[in-house]
């Protein structure tokens, strides 16, 4: 047995050298070397791809997909491209009835996505996005995709070429384009269009099937969307409601040191089978660990997010964003409110100061507030919630960040009054974290 495999090992190892062997034609002379044809690579190395947005540095700042293609189509591209992240958690948390778990510091959970961007056809592109691990699902999970459009060449070359040049649609079971903030948040291990290591404590952001629709013409934005409003799907009757959300705004570059921006986002839902994901759509979790868990409980993957939680909703942003130079201006005015009729409502605050300077502005200090405060119910307890971020960054290439900052976030207001979580409950410390996308 020994012998036979000894042999065909031999002969496999023959074959594999056969193709580089000289041999020799009729003549008696070696045949002169030629190359074997090596085939085009398939799965691109770089962003290749049109109407996309790059992940890394050349990324932030970008907003809706942008209407120049960026590149010429010679057939089927993939992309292949990944996100990994991980922080260094130095926190520490108290509240009035000392039974939060105490907290040391540590290195959390490192988290990964596995990106798919496809350009099937000219004008015609796929997303796909996996969360390899995160905090709240460790395990591989879908986040979801979408199938884009900037021309309708397929049906025929130029057809609504007008409409198109100015038009992108997305169809998708994927974040919907409700607000500005959700261009800067950490999408799990994507975190390196985020200046700071958590988002907004009202996190506008979820994962539904969708159909949207986007104008972008001499600096004017319209966004038009319709969703069932849900994250987790289902065909039983009662759960086949309807949201619909949309935008309007203005970006211009004003000048060669200065861009403007403003925008104002709309979401409305009336029917309760929706589920109302719109602030509890994120199933990656939260970025801060183990915040407010109580001893002896489980900890929260979501917290210190707040989530209205109410069955149906209208919600409003409006985002400003200036840049003079290196400094930055990025602000959050939201207003949520329930359609109950017994329904209150939260309004969230948020601003952003960075100042970017460095060659290729590679490095950025900043600062940002944010506050959500409101009633669960029309009239009912007030509810205060108050973070601060101050820190800063280094692009060590512009696919590499590494950031710190120092956080506190503190809770108030009579609704919590006699809550043994959240009376008094602040946490407070420093983060480090480190990404690389690309």
């Amino acid at each position: 047995m020994t012998f036979l495999r000894f042999l065909l090992l031999g002969a496999l190892a023959s074959l594999a050298v056969a193709p580089s062997a000289q041999i020799a034609d009729n003549t008696g002379e070696p045949a002169p070397r030629t190359e074997a044809p090596q085939p085009e690579a398939s799965v691109q190395t770089g962003p290749s791809l049109q109407y996309y947005r790059e992940p890394g540095q050349n990324g932030i700042n970008v907003f809706e997909a942008p209407k120049e293609a960026g590149a010429r189509f010679d057939g089927l591209a993939v992309h292949v491209g990944g996100d990994f992240a991980i922080q260094f958690q130095g926190l520490s948390q108290s509240n009035d009835t000392n039974s939060l778990v105490d907290l040391a510091p540590n290195f959390n959970l490192p988290s990964a996505n596995l990106n798919l961007d496809v350009q099937i056809a000219n004008g015609m592109r796929m997303h796909l996005r996996t969360y390899l691990s995160s905090r709240h699902h460790t395990e591989s999970y879908v986040k979801g995709g979408y199938f884009q459009m900037d021309n309708l060449d397929f049906i025929q070359e130029g057809f609504l070429s007008s409409v198109m040049d100015v038009t992108t649609l997305r169809f998708g079971m994927d974040e919907i384009n409700y607000g500005d903030a959700h261009f800067r948040r950490s999408d799990n291990a994507a975190v390196i269009y985020n200046p700071f290591v958590g988002n907004y404590i009202m996190d506008s952001f979820t994962t539904e099937p969708y159909a949207e629709v986007t104008v972008q013409t001499s600096g004017f934005i319209g966004v038009a969307g319709l969703s069932n409003g849900r994250l987790n799907q289902s065909p039983l009757s009662g759960d086949n409601g309807v949201a619909m959300y949309g935008k309007v705004g203005y970006d211009t570059q004003v000048n060669e040191t200065m861009r403007a921006r403003l925008t104002a986002s709309v979401y409305h839902s009336t029917d309760g089978g929706t589920r109302d994901y719109l602030y509890g759509g994120d199933r990656a979790g939260a970025r801060y660990y183990n915040i407010l868990q109580v001893q002896g409980e489980d900890a929260s993957d979501f917290l210190p997010r707040f989530n209205p939680r109410f069955a149906t909703q209208t919600a409003v942003q409006v985002n400003p964003f200036v840049k003079v130079m290196g400094a930055e201006f990025f602000g959050v005015f939201e207003r949520a409110m329930g359609g109950g009729d017994t329904d209150g409502g939260y309004t969230q605050l948020g601003g952003e100061l960075l100042y970017r300077f460095g060659a290729d502005e590679s490095f950025y200090v900043g600062g940002r507030f944010n506050t959500v405060s409101g009633e669960q119910t029309d009239g009912g307890a007030e509810v205060d919630i108050q973070r601060v971020n101050v820190g800063g960054g280094w692009f060590l290439t512009p696919n590499v960040l590494a950031k710190a900052e120092y956080v506190s976030q503190t809770y108030d207001g009579a609704a919590y009054d006699g809550n043994a979580q959240f009376q008094g409950a602040e946490f407070s410390g420093a983060m480090l974290e480190a990404t690389i996308s690309f």
